[in-house]
């Protein structure tokens, strides 16, 4: 084991928030929405997205901007939670986006390298017209079979087709049941926890979907819960919760292993000046339990550095 350790938030350069890692040859990539230091109208104020990447989990390398609202012709603003994703040789990001003169919808940016640039595919994956079509989470299946789950207050997804950039249109779009069995009984819009940013992957066999949430009572600020599946449609068992809420209203959840060690990436508001509107990304080590369940996640300082 490496005898250093990083230090939470791990960047500190600008504000950075919703973390979304992608392991690659080795290498660890952290995708992150960039919150301005400036704010128009008092809101979230996101105009590009960027990249970071590590092998030590200490040492950080800042690829800069890799994609943006100024490359996505048909959206002018709120550009927020993304993933990116490896196939075929190339490297895909889904992003969502304010579509002019619409809803939210989602965007994809195509890349021959990890760290981009990435390049629009010209129109929206996903536009239903709302504003549900936020916080996509990607991920593909051992038979080959792309999912890309999304929303904000409700879950859906769609079957994405192996070319990455159209989606299965005699499926569609469908609705996860929002039931207290699946997400826990909360004070969202559904009735349940759930609330957004939703986190699909897949560890020995069991599905997994971490997502922001609200407790019942009196909304405050979001924390992390999961549920499990037997399959990656559902249904959906809720499991408890991954992390308590945080010190800002907003959290996003990000999980990989690397390296044999297991990581969960979240934001807070730490660096100074931070705010609800100005986050930062940080990280912990976990484990699993011997049943794929995992306990209650505690924020932390940083993480032991490997080599």
């Amino acid at each position: 084991m490496a005898e250093f350790m990083s230090k939470n938030p791990i960047i500190t350069s600008i504000y950075t928030a919703d973390p979304a890692p992608m392991v690659h040859d080795g290498v660890l990539y952290l995708y992150t929405t960039h919150d301005e230091d400036q704010l128009i109208n008092d809101f979230y104020t996101m105009f590009d997205w960027r990249c970071y990447s590590t092998t030590d989990m200490v040492n950080w390398t800042d690829h800069g901007k890799i994609f943006g609202l100024d490359d996505i012709e048909w959206a002018d603003d709120r550009a927020w939670a993304p993933q990116c994703i490896a196939r075929n040789g190339k490297f895909y990001l889904y992003c969502p986006v304010h579509k002019t003169g619409g809803g939210m919808a989602i965007a994809v940016g195509v890349s021959d390298s990890p760290t981009g640039p990435f390049t629009d595919i010209g129109h929206p994956l996903v536009d239903e017209g709302d504003w549900n079509d936020i916080d996509p989470t990607v991920f593909i299946d051992d038979d080959g079979q792309a999912y890309l789950y999304f929303g904000n207050p409700e879950l859906r997804y769609v079957l994405l087709n192996e070319d990455m950039v159209s989606i299965d249109e005699s499926v569609g779009v469908r609705k996860i049941p929002m039931t207290v069995e699946s997400f826990s009984k909360g004070s969202h819009m559904t009735g349940t926890t759930y609330g957004e940013g939703p986190w699909f992957y897949k560890r020995n066999g069991l599905y997994y979907m971490v997502f922001a949430g609200f407790a019942e009572g009196e909304k405050r600020n979001e924390h992390f819960g999961y549920a499990t599946s037997e399959g990656p449609t559902g249904p959906w068992i809720y499991r408890g919760v991954l992390m308590e809420e945080g010190p800002c209203f907003t959290n996003h959840p990000g999980l990989c292993d690397y390296k044999g060690h297991s990581y969960l990436f979240y934001h807070t508001d730490e660096l100074p000046g931070g705010s609800l509107f100005h986050r930062s990304v940080c990280v912990a080590e976990f484990a699993y339990n011997e049943d794929g369940t995992i306990d209650t996640i505690a924020k932390c300082d940083g993480v032991d550095g490997i080599e």
